[in-house]
């Protein structure tokens, strides 16, 4: 575990917890997941893990397991601690977490304008293979999705 996150506490997300999970959500993404995404994650038993500090949730992350492989869905950190390493450390988090289950590779799309993301993400060692042309709704229409890639 990284010394980031030994400041913080893991646990499983729970559909009590939807609440606080889904008012981070809407304020860090235009387009947010809905309560019927988690519960859509939760209930088809999806790796659902929050970031807590001082028992309040900070982040959490969706990641869905199969097979040899990892997808990552959903990676979020609330706007107040954000730019503390705090997604990296979850994201190293969980790819551990993928690895020690048997993965050797970790799925994940990514907006194409979300550039601080896709710098993150390439630090950590994935890299793009394919672009998903008008993937995700914005206000003026659609823009693509960047599929990542790491092997783990």
């Amino acid at each position: 575990m990284s010394q980031v996150l030994a400041d913080y506490t893991l646990r499983s997300m729970q559909s009590a917890d939807l609440d606080d999970v889904l008012r981070i959500e809407s304020d860090v993404y235009d387009y947010p997941w809905t309560a019927t995404h988690f519960n859509d994650s939760l209930r088809a038993g999806h790796q659902a893990w929050l970031m807590l500090s001082a028992g309040h949730i900070v982040g959490y992350v969706v990641m869905m397991l199969v097979l040899d492989e990892a997808h990552l869905f959903n990676i979020s950190i609330a706007k107040a601690y954000q730019k503390q390493g705090l997604g990296r450390a979850l994201l190293s988090d969980m790819i551990a977490r993928a690895k020690s289950a048997g993965a050797k590779h970790m799925f994940l799309e990514v907006r194409a304008s979300n550039v601080s993301a896709r710098a993150l993400y390439e630090k950590i060692g994935f890299v793009e293979v394919h672009v998903r042309g008008g993937y995700y709704q914005t206000d003026s229409g659609r823009e693509d999705a960047v599929l990542m890639n790491l092997e783990i």
